[in-house]
């Protein structure tokens, strides 16, 4: 049996998601969303982004966490947030000494839906077939359940 800590990270909502992995099963743990105040200082949001991580992973104590790869967006503003975002988020991890695998967003969408060019929709449907009775609290925490699920389907082989 193995908790993964799924993690899409953003600097104005991270989403994180829990799957407990048995054999070939995966069972929802827990999900949600941890949304930063877009007009607090950059110190204050990233706090929070730490603090919200290091909060689900002392309530749910996962074995490793799994995070997308950073990707580069045309905008070198946005890019520099996402890459702090990510920085609180790993840190967290790192201050709990949980291993962070990462992964390709297209292989994420690939390992849940079967194709890397599926639509968000698509992925929250799969999810909804994957981890029945799901309530997913919302888009962000889908996107980190995939990647949760993705490692999972990724770390068997």
């Amino acid at each position: 049996m193995t908790l993964i800590l799924g993690l899409d990270p953003s600097l104005t909502c991270t989403g994180w998601g829990i799957i407990r992995v048995e054999g070939s099963r995966l069972i929802h743990i827990a999900n949600g969303q941890i949304a930063t105040p877009a007009k607090a200082p950059m110190a204050k949001r990233l706090a929070l982004l730490q603090r919200g991580v290091a909060q689900a992973i002392a309530d749910h104590a996962p074995d490793r966490a799994a995070a997308e790869e950073v990707f580069a967006n045309k905008n070198a503003q946005s890019t520099l947030k996402l890459a702090q975002a990510r920085g609180a988020v790993l840190a967290a991890c790192g201050m709990a000494d949980l291993s962070v695998n990462e992964h390709a967003a297209r292989l994420v969408k690939k390992a849940v839906v079967g194709t890397g060019a599926a639509e968000k929709t698509q992925v929250q449907a799969m999810l909804k077939i994957l981890l029945p009775g799901v309530e997913i609290a919302g888009a962000d925490a889908a996107d980190a359940l995939a990647v949760a699920i993705a490692d999972a389907h990724l770390s068997r082989g």
